[in-house]
């Protein structure tokens, strides 16, 4: 029987369940604050913002794209490719832009969710599918002074659209993910940029290459054999990706030998100078923190207007920085200090069975059975949920799964007759037995490991504690065993 399905957020993981629910014959809404879809890949419009994962993963299986223009593809084509999503399976429709969730809540006697939305309106819903991701609330230090700068500054992931570094002091908080792709880019147009770093970070080349026009244009001569040729690569690729990056993280001597080989090597190569290679070599073990795959992020620390920081920040002033070493004096600052990860702040309130607020379940920590469920709030299935992120691979693939894992439930739902499907408290206990001692055997549990994986408490609640194969597998079928239908 089709289900009345309510989608919060339509980034990559809403689009995914709207498109897949639809074709199996529910009847779906989805409600996006933002004027776009594309969740972060509408909002991150910084310089050189791409993907660090090879575009042939970073998409659909059942939505394949040929022609990206280069092998890791760059934001405003990620976004394109989401909205292009819309126009191919006819969702807009479906589709509520400028209208958030503000809260929804579990009518246990009714077997029914009801939302309300940012413009006062209210719906009801038989399945809840919150899809507001892991990396969308943007964090900034703990600082002293960190609001006095008087000069424009901003977050790398709240980009202003008429930013203009040309000529100036520039100066860069943070050195991982997002900064190592922005930083090649300020450097060509600032007078001088100072990047403050604070802790090195492992970096492997990406070896990223254009798709010429003229191989665009083979390809387009004949799509059928493109999508299949494409297939056989993704496959090629995920399988790698599995199989020789999990051995870093899973902490095997082979593994950690290779990457960090790999990435000693990448570093002498592009750095000749010893004192510099000294500050840019991590103290901890590979994998620990996400790996950096970068090409121009090591060669643009060595231009002469560009200064690597790695003393101290003690304060910020109205007109710079001032370090344990001395005051830098800037134009402009940007924060690219990445995203609140462990306390899982929605947008929106979620009110349960008995009146018990996810807020208040997930107040020491969040849990959901296989990323997806939590117990007490039926017929809710969470995308790119606790436990879910991968730090080698797509998380495209795991979100198809938790689609299809919530499909299946509710196809198991009318197979009973039932119309609520709750994991269990036993069953959730079990899963985090389970995955807790599966993640004290990886790197990301090493005591000197500091992470945006791992909460102040020492517990990890974004990795997913293998890989995508066994994700896959996990998540092929409903254990009767801990999830109850009534």
């Amino acid at each position: 029987m089709a289900k009345r399905i309510a989608v919060v957020g339509a980034g990559m993981g809403g689009l995914c369940a709207a498109i897949l629910a639809r074709q199996a014959g529910h009847e779906v809404t989805i409600y996006e604050h933002a004027e776009s879809v594309g969740g972060t890949w509408r909002a991150n419009r910084y310089p050189g913002v791409a993907c660090d994962v090879p575009a042939l993963l970073y998409q659909f299986s059942f939505a394949p794209n040929p022609l990206w223009s280069h092998n890791y593809a760059r934001g405003n084509e990620i976004h394109a490719y989401t909205k292009s999503l819309v126009d191919q399976f006819g969702l807009a429709g479906s589709l509520h832009l400028n209208e958030g969730v503000t809260h929804a809540s579990w009518d246990d006697s009714a077997r029914q969710w009801t939302i309300e939305t940012e413009k006062g309106e209210t719906g009801t819903f038989d399945v809840l599918v919150p899809a507001l991701g892991q990396l969308s609330r943007p964090t900034f230090p703990d600082i002293a002074g960190v609001d006095d700068f008087a000069g424009p500054k901003w977050h790398a992931a709240d980009w202003p659209a008429a930013a203009d570094l040309a000529g100036k002091r520039v100066g860069v908080i943070g050195s991982a993910a997002s900064a190592v792709q922005l930083i090649p880019e300020i450097a060509k147009e600032a007078a001088h940029l100072v990047v403050f770093q604070r802790t090195p970070n492992w970096c492997v080349p990406r070896n990223d290459l254009p798709v010429t026009p003229e191989m665009k244009m083979l390809l387009a001569t004949n799509i059928e054999a493109a999508m299949k040729l494409g297939a056989m690569q993704r496959e090629m690729i995920f399988d790698q990706a599995d199989v020789f990056s999990w051995q870093a993280f899973q902490w095997t001597p082979q593994g950690r030998a290779a990457f960090t080989r790999a990435a000693l090597d990448h570093l002498a190569e592009q750095v000749p100078d010893a004192e510099l290679r000294r500050k840019l070599t991590p103290d901890y073990p590979v994998g620990c923190k996400r790996i950096l795959l970068t090409d121009d992020f090591y060669p643009t620390l060595m231009r002469d207007n560009v200064t690597l920081e790695t003393a101290g920040i003690e304060r910020i002033a109205a007109n710079g920085v001032q370090t344990r070493d001395g005051f830098h004096d800037l134009d402009v600052l940007i924060f690219a200090t990445g995203f609140e990860t462990t306390q899982w702040n929605w947008s929106m309130e979620v009110t349960g069975k008995g009146g018990d607020t996810l807020r208040h379940r997930w107040a020491d920590g969040p849990e959901a059975y296989l990323g997806i469920m939590v117990s007490g709030f039926p017929n809710m299935f969470v995308l790119y949920g606790p436990n879910t992120n991968l730090g080698h691979n797509s998380i495209s693939f795991m979100i198809e799964a938790q689609v299809n894992y919530m499909l299946k439930t509710l196809a198991a739902l009318d197979a009973e007759g039932a119309t609520a499907a709750d994991v269990t408290p036993e069953g959730q206990h079990r899963f985090y037995q389970r995955i807790e001692q599966a993640l004290s055997g990886t790197v990301w549990a090493d005591p000197h490991c500091n992470s945006w994986y791992k909460a102040a408490n020492g517990r990890i609640y974004q990795n997913w504690s293998g890989d995508c194969a066994s994700y896959a597998e996990a998540t092929a079928t409903v254990d009767r065993e801990e999830v109850a239908f009534a």
